[in-house]
């Protein structure tokens, strides 16, 4: 070997490990995160053993609580702008769940590697009963809009009516996968990032999933950047990603029978526009609104005009 390719390869290995030293990001503490992204009216509410960040706003004398999960990665954060175009006239809960925002992974009586969307739609129902809500309006996005459904299935009697948001649920294939997901699915590679995630592989991964990446901004990279790095949160991903079984059970969404309004971004490339005709096809009776401009998180890239058709699903002026 030349002495001109050890040099190269010297320098490469020197600039890898400087790239790695400035990528390094430690887990966080939840009480680091509590001040920045916790502030009024977040609450933390104990659920069998658990610590779940929620946010229960608008008039406590609604008979019928809306209550919106968001997904992968995500947080009650998603939701900001249909909460604020709702509370007017009804009462909405958002909350993180286990393995995602400042809830952090699952614990307490639940298995603490069990991620797949049964597990979540049992959780769901504890958190109802946590809260005292016996029936109530059940939104989801992406994972969360599969948590909505599988909820709906397992305790019928507690959800009125659904809405789903890009929601996994039928089998599909994606266009484009976040590199934040992707890099989950590698073994070894995912223990790595527990310990060095580059900001610009979250930025990357958030503008995948935006009809106009240019509407990412750096305040909302800070945000899912930092949610990731409360501490459990990036081994849970790993462990949610390592559990996904494409189209698992969803041939139980034929037997949904709650009223049922689907809202989909024409421009989602993680999980396309076939999949919302899918749950057309499969739930008598739903209807399905098609936003042309917008990706697979329209509640939080276009919030006022997303809301609209929930509005209206709703009896809402």
């Amino acid at each position: 070997m030349s002495v001109w390719l050890l040099r190269l390869l010297g320098a490469l290995l020197v600039l890898s490990a400087v790239a790695l030293a400035l990528s390094r990001a430690p887990d966080r503490s939840v009480e680091s995160l509590v001040a920045r992204w916790a502030p009024p009216p977040s609450d933390f509410v104990e659920v069998n053993g658990m610590v779940v960040h929620v946010r229960d706003q608008g008039p406590r004398g609604d008979p019928l609580p809306i209550v919106l999960i968001h997904g992968t990665s995500a947080s009650l954060h998603t939701w900001e702008g249909w909460v604020k175009s709702l509370t007017g006239e009804r009462r909405v809960v958002t909350f993180d769940l286990p393995g995602f925002g400042l809830t952090g992974p699952f614990g307490g009586s639940y298995a603490p590697d069990d991620y797949r969307g049964a597990a979540y739609a049992r959780f769901v129902v504890d958190l109802l009963d946590r809260l005292r809500l016996p029936r109530v309006v059940l939104g989801g996005n992406s994972l969360g809009g599969e948590v909505a459904w599988r909820t709906a299935l397992l305790a019928p009697e507690r959800v009125a009516a659904l809405v789903l948001v890009d929601a996994s649920g039928p089998r599909f294939v994606p266009e484009a996968v976040p590199l934040g997901f992707a890099i989950a699915r590698v073994p070894l590679v995912n223990r790595l990032s527990e310990w060095v995630l580059p900001r610009g592989v979250v930025a990357q991964s958030v503008a995948s999933v935006y009809g106009n990446p240019a509407k990412v901004t750096p305040a909302l990279v800070d945000r899912y950047f930092e949610l990731a790095l409360r501490a459990g949160n990036r081994r849970a991903l790993a462990q949610r990603i390592a559990v996904v079984v494409q189209g698992e059970d969803a041939s139980g969404i034929e037997h949904i029978r709650q009223p049922t309004l689907i809202v989909w971004g024409g421009r989602d490339r993680l999980i396309p526009p076939a999949t919302a005709q899918a749950f057309e096809r499969a739930i008598p009776g739903s209807r399905l609104v098609v936003l042309p401009g917008l990706g697979h998180v329209p509640q939080e890239e276009d919030a006022a005009l997303s809301v609209q058709p929930v509005r209206a699903f709703l009896g809402l002026r």
